[in-house]
């Protein structure tokens, strides 16, 4: 590569970063229809072997997810909201759990000598959920008055299913456009790269998702069977944040263990939440991640953690997008440039 080569491709990547900082509200429903249209690009390749044409298996695979997304929010939310209002209205008793067991049991075994006024605890939780709902109240009165908010939220969530169906439409066509736009002594190496690249990300995306919808299944139905009020709410927590290794398993039977002893009280229930979990865990590490996801992905839990906690620092909402796209090429590059070294005179000589 010649230097005028080297700086025009400096240039270019500066200038696309800067565009994508500053117009990063604007491509974030966009970068949304393209994750969900990438998600499906293989479930409409599937329909078409059975020699549908493209736009019947692109309709059938939106309306089919539609409906699916639709049905799965209009049980959850009620449920969620349900169970949100059942942890509310128990504060005050666990205020008291609190207060009489765990309190004791720390001063004797510590020797903290720490006290705890459940009046003023509780006075202080009502106080900062008054304010909570007065925020809410605030937010709530901008938003009704603020036309041009209430018509941008609705804009993107018109446009984000609108996108993605012409994304999901056009798919194939635009990487083949993409394809021949690139130079053609340098075709063969990004083809090869973008395929790798293809794997990796398909089985973190499509792969990890499924495995966090399971995991949520099986964590809210065990949790669920054990008698803990909060299930479906710890479930659906421990499942989401499954996408780092052992982060759900952590989160989850932290706040489950701690929701257990508010409400039972006893070891017992502490004990049947860690076999929900272990059993979790296991079908997770055995059967979900092998199955669903496979040992292609060369992205590391803390690589993952990094990219997501830096695309949401640099980029906002669009970066969190971006960071596991950006985090799968970068990774597939550097494993390209690593066998480049171990196969060249530098390394060997």
């Amino acid at each position: 590569m010649t230097d005028s080569n080297r700086w025009y491709w400096l240039t270019l990547i500066i200038i696309t970063g800067v565009l994508v900082y500053l117009l990063a509200p604007v491509l974030t429903p966009f970068m949304i229809a393209a994750i969900l249209a990438y998600i499906g690009d293989p479930l409409v390749d599937r329909l078409e072997t059975y020699k549908l044409p493209r736009l019947a298996a692109v309709a059938i695979v939106f309306v089919g997810l539609t409906l699916i997304a639709s049905i799965v929010l209009i049980i959850l939310i009620p449920l969620l909201e349900k169970q949100i209002f059942t942890l509310g209205q128990k504060v005050p008793a666990y205020v008291n759990v609190i207060q009489q067991q765990f309190v004791p049991w720390l001063n004797t075994k510590f020797g903290l000598g720490v006290s705890i006024d459940p009046e003023q605890l509780k006075q202080s939780l009502t106080t900062n959920w008054q304010q909570a709902g007065g925020f809410a109240s605030k937010i709530v009165a901008y938003l009704t008055h603020s036309g041009f908010v209430i018509l941008e939220v609705a804009a993107n969530l018109v446009l984000i299913p609108v996108v993605a169906f012409y994304l999901l439409r056009d798919w194939d066509g635009l990487v083949a456009r993409v394809r021949e736009l690139l130079p053609r002594k340098t075709e063969p190496v990004v083809s090869l790269l973008a395929k790798q690249t293809d794997e990796v990300l398909g089985s973190f995306l499509r792969g990890q998702l499924l495995v966090m919808l399971s995991l949520s299944l099986i964590y809210s139905v065990g949790l669920g069977i054990v008698g803990l009020d909060v299930a479906l709410l710890v479930g659906l927590i421990a499942g989401l944040v499954s996408f780092v290794p052992y982060l759900g398993f952590i989160v989850g039977i932290f706040i489950a263990s701690i929701a257990a002893v508010m409400q039972f009280g006893d070891i017992t229930h502490l004990f049947y939440v860690g076999l929900v979990f272990m059993i979790g865990q296991t079908l997770e590490g055995m059967v979900l991640t092998p199955y669903l996801v496979g040992d292609r992905i060369g992205l590391h839990p803390v690589a993952v953690i990094f990219a997501v906690l830096a695309g949401g620092q640099l980029f906002g909402f669009l970066g969190i997008l971006l960071a596991l796209p950006v985090a799968a090429i970068i990774a597939v590059i550097l494993r390209y440039l690593h066998e480049q070294y171990k196969s060249s005179s530098m390394y060997s000589g």
